[in-house]
């Protein structure tokens, strides 16, 4: 499972579709691809349903209070899908996963194997926003994404 913000107005905020039809779509497309995933092989969220905008009507990043009120809608989808591994992808999807259950992890972390946490495996990732790159360059992120692919690969190696 990987966890988003929250929907962008040009993307879910249209499609309905989280990481659909917009920017950060295409490039979570591309990210999933480094990791050897498609997209119909994972379930994505957002931290936040609602699509938080400023008074120009552009995406903004919700507030803590909105974290706070949407953590129940993302306890229960976490706890009807039963993900082995849930990918926070940034911040705000840290810090909503943190309001269901305590975690160390911060986007320094990001590359880095998952964790445990509530049941299950954690791991972190940049946001694919494109002013992700402010803080991570892109060729970084796609190393972590790689990185990630890997970590599953040899996961279920382990199983197998």
């Amino acid at each position: 499972m990987f966890v988003g913000e929250a929907p962008g107005r040009l993307g879910a905020g249209i499609s309905g579709v989280p990481f659909a039809g917009d920017v950060a779509g295409r490039r979570f497309e591309l990210l999933l691809a480094e990791a050897g995933l498609h997209r119909r092989d994972v379930f994505v969220t957002n931290a936040v349903l609602c699509l938080p905008l400023d008074a120009e009507g552009r995406n903004r990043t919700p507030r803590t209070q909105e974290i706070r009120r949407c953590s129940a809608w993302l306890g229960s989808t976490i706890a009807a899908v039963q993900p082995e591994l849930v990918v926070a992808m940034g911040r705000v999807a840290l810090e909503g996963l943190r309001t269901l259950c305590a975690h160390p992890l911060q986007l320094a972390d990001a590359g880095a194997p998952p964790i445990e946490w509530a049941g299950r495996l954690l791991s972190v990732v940049y946001h694919p926003a494109a002013r992700a790159q402010v803080h991570r360059p892109w060729r970084s992120q796609a190393g972590d994404w790689r990185t990630l692919g890997e970590w599953l690969r040899e996961s279920a190696d382990g199983r197998a």
